[in-house]
């Protein structure tokens, strides 16, 4: 299934000026359940926060969870890292457009060499583990990285068909994964070895979770990959499903759940 052209093709569309931009973040944001998951953790970590914090974005794709804390958290300082330079450099631009240069900054990272010792007060990490092998050398960065007290956000497929991969024999629904999903244990334990020293896990994607996220992201993403004439049936597709996947989004997110394809994470070093 490819996913990353689907997404180049919106944000191609999306970023012909600011405002289009600000706009594909807030489509993001409303059809992500993850976004909801993540900023429901945010706000709740903001309270925690100084006035001017240093924040890491380890993986910050498109940009628009550093858009939202610039909003949200008008002192932080954020630094964006990715390893694809084509977005890093049209995040910059992007930033650089709205005024918001001097306070978000993106560059090239490769999350398994990158730290800054002691620098950050948060370290956010979104749907990035599944992408990297070498995972504790990543977690061992965070936590080198981080202030004494700092806290780890990280939202991550689970091992219950996180990446919609059911049995041994199937693949990823997202190509560029390298494992289907944490089990809770293996995380917690991993991130321990890093230096964490408190780590509260929850699963996300519950029973109302999954329906949601077919009906707004796998099925919209088939059609697409079918045939991009579909691509423009989107609005009205998503006019009659997501009032649909908004009540499921909210019943997921104020549920604590059993088992999940996805899991939050929340560590303090």
């Amino acid at each position: 299934m490819k996913y990353d052209p689907v997404k180049r093709s919106l944000g191609s569309v999306f970023n012909r000026t600011p405002f289009l931009r600000k706009v594909f973040y807030h489509l993001l944001n409303l059809l992500l359940l993850r976004s909801w998951h993540i900023r429901k953790e945010l706000r709740r970590i903001r309270k925690t926060l100084p006035s001017d914090p240093e924040i890491l974005d380890a993986g910050s794709g498109f940009g628009q969870y550093d858009y939202t804390m610039s909003v949200q958290l008008p002192g932080a300082r954020i630094t964006a890292v990715d390893v694809k330079q084509e977005q890093i450099d049209d995040c910059n631009n992007f930033f650089e457009r709205i005024g918001k240069a001097d306070r978000v900054k993106f560059k090239y990272g490769d999350l398994t060499r990158y730290s800054d010792p002691e620098k950050y007060d948060l370290v956010l990490s979104v749907d990035v583990m599944e992408h990297i092998e070498d995972d504790v050398a990543v977690f061992k960065n965070f936590a080198v990285s981080l202030k004494k007290g700092g806290v780890l956000l990280i939202s991550t497929p689970s091992d219950q068909g996180g990446s919609d991969v059911h049995d041994d024999h199937e693949d990823s629904f997202i190509e560029e994964h390298v494992r289907d999903g944490y089990a809770i244990e293996d995380i917690e334990a991993k991130l321990k070895t890093a230096g964490f020293s408190s780590i509260e896990s929850r699963y996300a994607y519950g029973t109302p979770g999954k329906i949601s996220w077919k009906l707004s992201m796998k099925w919209p993403i088939m059609m697409a990959n079918a045939n991009k004439i579909l691509l423009v049936l989107l609005p009205f597709y998503y006019l009659i499903t997501y009032p649909v996947s908004f009540v499921l989004n909210m019943i997921d997110v104020k549920s604590r759940h059993k088992t999940g394809t996805g899991l939050i994470v929340k560590a303090v070093k």
